[in-house]
């Protein structure tokens, strides 16, 4: 029993993120509602978790529904809900939505097709012109 305890410890600690619990871990973040006198608008600012900051650099994949969005270069949104009730559309909380940025060209996508991808993890809590997670040097897993 022991031993398996140990592989399963040794898989979860070493290999990358599942896709499926790539959102599990990003709906642990706390956000606070916070005014940008610059913009004179409030936004929610994430109070990333220990467990998040740990992943910084290290690749991490989530499995969602592509958003179309006008992005510049080879960025897209990926959701973890369809667009209808998407964070931009339906309601949902900014924990539900990455930035993913290819490393090879943007790939032609439909909206809402559910692709899976896996990329280097970026957090960014300053900048309201990206998304909070940020996947760099991505690469669709899944078509």
């Amino acid at each position: 029993m022991k031993l398996i305890s140990t592989i399963v410890f040794a898989a979860h600690f070493f290999f990358p993120s599942d896709p499926e619990d790539g959102w599990v871990t990003l709906a642990r973040v706390k956000f606070t509602s916070t005014f940008f006198k610059e913009m004179n608008e409030y936004f929610l600012v994430p109070s990333f978790t220990p467990e998040l900051r740990a992943k910084i650099g290290k690749e991490f994949s989530l499995k969602g529904h592509y958003i179309p969005f006008d992005l510049e270069g080879n960025a897209i949104v990926l959701s973890k809900n369809p667009y209808a009730s998407c964070f931009f559309c339906g309601g949902a909380g900014p924990e539900s939505v990455a930035e993913i940025n290819f490393k090879a060209k943007r790939p032609k996508l439909k909206a809402d097709q559910i692709i899976t991808v896996k990329g280097k993890l970026r957090l960014n809590g300053t900048d309201v012109n990206h998304m909070n997670f940020i996947l760099d040097e991505a690469e669709i897993l899944t078509p």
